[in-house]
């Protein structure tokens, strides 16, 4: 399967990572489905832009992990079998408890007010249906939240992990209920981080991981021939 005919419109594009853009909307919001290649030629005529420009976006998309390429297959878009996608939320539901048990409670009034921030654009995004955003300020509100531990190596581990799971956490970005439900979660884990129960917080950043790990499991499973 291409990408062609399944990306919106025609825009200008200036830069490469204009179109790793494009393309990344395509993917977070399950436009373009796991597994599917990346055509350079298609691109290229449809968006008037050189190989290079192509293969520079591609760049971009590869260090963030939502593409991967395969000898003499190209570029496509990077698919979890079941057992990867359990072995990479395994890791991640251990980098996020310890981050939150490492975090000082209660937080810092700092730490609050750029979370309370965070959330209150998740919210607004949220309300106004646009859904890049909400995916923007969820990934912001987690890093600052996980920040809060001190170690920036474990954080760095952190954001590898909300990389590789993107294909994972794409089928649900675009579900409303499911993003009020990380809403609320989201005011949970703030107030949790303005008491001292750690072990509260770390089990609710587990809690919270589960319902996109669900989804996905399951499609794949309704997918899988009998």
């Amino acid at each position: 399967m291409s990408a062609a005919g399944l990306l919106p419109g025609d825009p200008a594009l200036a830069e490469p990572a204009d179109l790793a853009k494009l393309l990344g909307d395509d993917i977070i919001f399950g436009r373009l489905a796991p597994g599917t290649r990346l055509i350079e030629d298609s691109l290229i005529a449809r968006f008037g832009v050189t190989r290079h420009f192509v293969r520079q976006a591609f760049v971009e998309l590869e260090r963030t992990g939502i593409v991967v390429r395969g000898k003499n297959k190209g570029v496509a878009v990077r698919s979890l079998s079941p057992r990867e996608v359990s072995q990479i939320y395994e890791v991640r539901e251990l980098l996020q408890r310890q981050a939150a048990l490492r975090i000082p409670l209660p937080a810092a009034p700092a730490v609050i007010a750029q979370l309370e921030e965070l959330h209150q654009d998740y919210a607004r995004h949220l309300r106004a249906r646009n859904f890049r955003g909400v995916h923007e300020a969820n990934d912001a509100f987690h890093v600052a939240m996980f920040s809060a531990c001190g170690n920036k190596y474990l954080v760095e581990s952190i954001k590898h992990y909300m990389w590789l799971s993107l294909p994972v956490r794409s089928k649900k970005t675009a579900d409303y209920e499911h993003a009020l439900a990380s809403e609320r979660d989201h005011h949970m884990i703030i107030q949790l981080l303005k008491g001292t129960d750690g072990w509260a917080l770390a089990q609710l950043c587990v809690d919270h991981l589960q319902g996109a790990k669900t989804a996905y499991l399951r499609q794949v499973a309704d997918a899988a021939p009998d």
